[in-house]
């Protein structure tokens, strides 16, 4: 048996520098003739330890190596391939990761990530070896679209895209809708900051949700599907091209599936990267060729949709689910989870967190247990001070209230949503008022205009919000931010005007503290908006070395050498580089 070598190779594994080890396992193969395959796969949700290489040696036995480099990569060709031994203390099974990747892996239940670092997207037959399309052949086979829509609806499986509207009942509302004509889009449109659950499934098992996206469309009656991705995700469009292809070609899409009356065909159209396509009619209106601009609902799109025609839409980690409800039936999917919110649900783990990456866990677990006993902490080791959820649609949830259940109704009483699944965490050193003024520039730049509380509303609280960070805020500014958020959450159109509020009422929230210390002080707790702080040298801790002195590129730094040197406050930017230059902690920020 040739030994496997499998490079994981999603846009996280790239980055981490995979093509280059991938490059590095070519040239040491062909150099020594080593009887070893080289093949890629997808993301196993271990990001902190890209590059991931799985090695399958002559004896069937599994290792997992992180944070392979182009050297590690000539070593395992070397000793593990070449003299049988491999290099345990680099593997996940047993060597410096066990610790690290059991404590990420071990709480998780894999449904929607079922296949994802396991196989190679680019070839079906490796998702068919793992009962690839064996759903979509059951249900047009031997169950009515009827039974399809009441197998999703036991299941309790709600939309992963943001509200969590029930799945089935969305299929049950399409199936009524009268026509001959009826679509079905899934939306990978993926632009929270901080989020890329979409991305790493279709990098890594686009096949999964192809399946889902058909089944959907023999259970409402359509015969046309339009997946709606970014166009900044190249690799994952590559990936759906390459899937659909071979669809196509093993007779999964196209005419008479499975010798039945039932047809399916699905296209691809990419999104410009506007935050509110993501938005239902938004999305719709893109792919009609028009601008993206929400409308008014009702009507709805299961009753009028793309080019007027009933139409379902559901996102990437929802479709994905499908197949396996199929397969295993409602109840296996409904005894994970809660009473209202069932199954499981892939987050995003960013920002300041230790391991960084994708964990599926089932609905229902606390906080708590996702960010810190998952996801590490912080990477910094200093205490996690709140969690961001939902992006920017989405609030702050502060450490006290890390023991809320991950679920649509519990994370909603906290002022936050489950959104798409994002999570960036945040330690000590992060300044709240700063991160609501970040999370509010970047809905403020996607409004589409259409409504003028969105539009302008948004504009005034940033400006309000830039006004505290710099200094020149009073308590007025606070009431008034307060004021209009709420005003812009209840008075625009669509989900996007309608949250864009949340991060800086939730912040007001829980860290109002920290609003109040910028104006009433004018200072900054974190220690993050420059304008607010202050640089001074500590006379008993300065040796009078030099560092800072030579990195201040404005002269605000004056002293001989080993002697006392001191900071001009009118010259002094603000940089921070004499702080980062001190070796003996001898710059203070205040």
């Amino acid at each position: 048996m040739t030994t496997q070598i499998i490079v994981g190779m999603a846009s996280c594994g790239i980055a981490a520098g995979a093509q280059e080890a991938y490059k590095a396992f070519q040239e040491r193969i062909a150099a020594t003739g080593a009887d070893a395959e080289l093949s890629v796969s997808g993301c196993i949700g271990t990001c902190f330890l890209e590059p991931v290489v799985k090695v399958v040696g002559q004896d069937g036995q599994t290792y997992t190596y992180g944070e392979v480099t182009p050297q590690r990569a000539v070593e395992i060709v070397d000793r593990h391939v070449g003299d049988q031994a491999p290099i345990v203390e680099w593997t996940f099974e047993q060597g410096d990761y066990k610790e690290t990747v059991d404590a990420f892996m071990g709480k998780q239940v894999r449904i929607v990530m079922r296949n994802c670092g396991l196989i190679n997207p680019e070839k079906i037959d490796e998702y068919l070896a793992r009962d690839g399309y064996k759903a979509l052949e059951k249900a047009v086979t031997t169950m009515t679209p009827e039974q399809v829509i009441e197998e999703v609806t036991r299941s309790g499986l709600r939309g992963r895209g943001g509200a969590g509207f029930p799945t089935g009942l969305k299929w049950k509302f399409g199936r009524q809708s009268p026509g001959d004509v009826k679509y079905v889009i899934c939306n990978a449109d993926e632009g929270d900051p901080g989020a890329f659950m979409n991305r790493t499934v279709l990098e890594s098992d686009p096949h999964s949700m192809l399946e889902g996206m058909i089944i959907a469309g023999y259970a409402i009656g359509s015969q046309q599907g339009y997946i709606y991705c970014r166009a900044e995700y190249p690799l994952a469009i590559k990936r759906l091209e390459i899937a659909l292809a071979q669809a196509r070609e093993r007779g999964f899409l196209g005419h008479n599936l499975f010798g039945s009356d039932f047809s399916f065909h699905i296209e691809i159209r990419q999104g410009a990267g506007a935050f509110v396509c993501g938005e239902e009619t938004a999305l719709i209106a893109s792919i009609e060729g028009q601008r993206g601009m929400p409308r008014m609902r009702p009507p709805y799109p299961t009753t009028s949709g793309l080019f007027g025609k009933p139409t379902i839409i559901n996102n990437v980690n929802t479709l994905t689910n499908i197949a396996w409800i199929i397969l295993h039936g409602g109840d296996a999917l409904a005894k994970y989870g809660t009473e209202k919110s069932k199954g499981t649900k892939v987050f995003s783990l960013a920002g300041k967190i230790a391991r960084g990456g994708s964990a599926e866990v089932p609905m229902g677990m606390p906080l708590r247990e996702v960010v810190l006993d998952i996801g590490g902490g912080s990477y910094s080791g200093r205490p996690v001070k709140a969690v961001q959820m939902g992006g920017p649609s989405g609030g702050c949830v502060p450490a006290s209230l890390f023991d809320t259940r991950v679920d649509y109704e519990e994370l909603a009483k906290t002022g936050a949503i489950v959104g798409s699944g994002g999570m960036v965490v945040m330690d000590e050193n992060t300044c709240m008022v700063d991160i609501a003024r970040f999370f509010l520039s970047f809905t403020q730049d996607e409004s589409c205009g259409k409504c003028t509380y969105c539009r302008v509303g948004t504009r005034r609280m940033l400006e309000i919000l830039t006004r505290i960070c710099e200094g020149q805020g009073n308590m007025a500014d606070i009431e008034t931010l307060e004021h209009l958020a709420e005003n812009v959450k209840s008075s625009s159109l669509c989900a996007l005007g309608g949250t864009a509020p949340n991060p800086v009422l939730t912040t007001l929230r829980y860290f109002r503290e920290e609003y109040v210390a910028h104006v009433q002080d004018k200072k900054c707790p974190a220690k993050v908006c420059r304008p607010l702080l202050t640089f001074t040298i500590d006379a008993e801790a300065c040796t009078g070395c030099g560092a800072c002195l030579r990195g201040c590129s404005v002269g605000a730094i004056s002293g001989e050498r080993k002697e006392v040197h001191t900071i001009d406050p009118e010259l002094c930017i603000k940089c921070g580089v004499c702080y980062e230059t001190c070796k003996f902690d001898a710059v203070i920020v205040e």
